[in-house]
């Protein structure tokens, strides 16, 4: 049978469609190609370039290949866009995951994997680790977007022989250990990308927003997950949905978190650099802390993280940003004139 990960050309689907083919999967990938690079997606896996909200052509991929499931990573990330553009967050993460669902069951296609994210719970009281049982109260139109999402699956697998497991990410860094693929859009928003952009001399300064939180240091703190692990995750919850698992949300984080200033003190070690910081108000929709309780993903899905430390993080970070404007070597064209030729 055949995998159908939508979003594969971006940064966590790229890492998923390598680890789908290490596995040995059949790999199918759906990209509309907005913040993906073709480049990304391996000659192995079989591409479609189109949006997940075009029933005609998920009918066609469906009819020409025999596919099993699906693992649903395309859609919008960025908190303050989705604060300034609400309604382009619930139509690309709420209404396109309903359509996309929609095709799978009337496909016959009973296996869903969701990437939703800690943003469904806002902030949380003391800085504990969040259950999945929390309160859902999210701060921004990205996270509802995504917690109305959630609720359309949980409805939608009561109704029909279709079964979910929804993964709430905390916050995703670094690249693929063996260098294969990392983040790569121009302009990301994720804080170590960059720090690591700061400490090559791309950036002139980092921004920090927000010093008034009710933190140690007065910034942010965030539950870093490294990419490679949350992939490892989805091929678990794969695993398990195929095993006839019951729907499950779960959440993806290891349990302690970073200040934005921890981070950026632990970019400037590993670089051995320093890079101008300046310091401004919040940002609309951003919460002081969001820390993951893991035990569902660990117990249920039988998932065990490997590369739960900073610095490694931070290490596969900074390799793949170094080799963005590394010298052709051996005739490989680099990554940097794959990007270039992508744009």
């Amino acid at each position: 049978m055949t995998v159908l990960v939508t979003g594969g050309a971006g940064y966590i689907g790229s890492h998923m469609v390598l680890a789908l083919l290490d596995a040995g999967e059949d790999v199918v990938v759906l990209d509309r190609l907005s913040t993906g690079f073709r480049w990304a997606v391996p000659d192995k896996a079989r591409f479609y370039l189109g949006d997940v909200g075009d029933r005609g052509l998920l009918e066609r991929i469906f009819s020409e290949n025999r596919i099993d499931a699906i693992l649903h990573f395309a859609g919008s990330i960025v908190v303050p866009q989705s604060v300034a553009h609400p309604l382009d967050y619930y139509d690309n993460n709420t209404s396109k995951t309903g359509q996309l669902a929609a095709a799978a069951i009337a496909a016959g296609i009973e296996h869903f994997v969701f990437s939703s994210t800690a943003a469904v719970y806002g902030d949380q009281p003391d800085d504990a680790p969040v259950k999945e049982n929390a309160s859902t109260q999210p701060k921004n139109p990205y996270g509802q977007s995504k917690l109305m999402a959630e609720m359309m699956l949980r409805d939608a697998a009561a109704a029909h022989p279709f079964r979910y497991v929804a993964l709430r990410y905390f916050n995703v860094a670094g690249a693929d250990p063996l260098g294969r693929t990392g983040l790569s859009t121009e302009g990301a928003t994720h804080l170590i990308k960059i720090a690591c952009e700061a400490a090559l001399g791309r950036r002139a300064s980092v921004d920090v927003y927000g010093t008034n939180y009710p933190t140690p240091d007065g910034t942010g703190i965030r539950d870093y997950i490294h990419v490679s692990d949350l992939v490892a995750a989805h091929l678990k919850a794969l695993a398990y949905l195929r095993a006839g698992g019951t729907s499950l949300t779960a959440n993806c984080g290891y349990g302690r978190g970073y200040s934005v200033l921890e981070v950026l003190s632990a970019v400037k070690r590993a670089e051995d650099c320093d890079f101008a910081v300046h310091y401004g108000p919040r940002r609309p929709g951003d919460a002081g802390a969001v820390i993951a309780c893991s035990t569902l993903a660990r117990e249920i899905l039988g998932w065990e993280p490997i590369h739960d430390d900073l610095d490694h993080i931070i290490a596969t970070a900074l390799a793949w940003e170094r080799g963005l404007d590394a010298p052709e070597k051996d005739g490989v064209q680099v990554i940097r004139q794959r990007l270039a030729a992508s744009f």
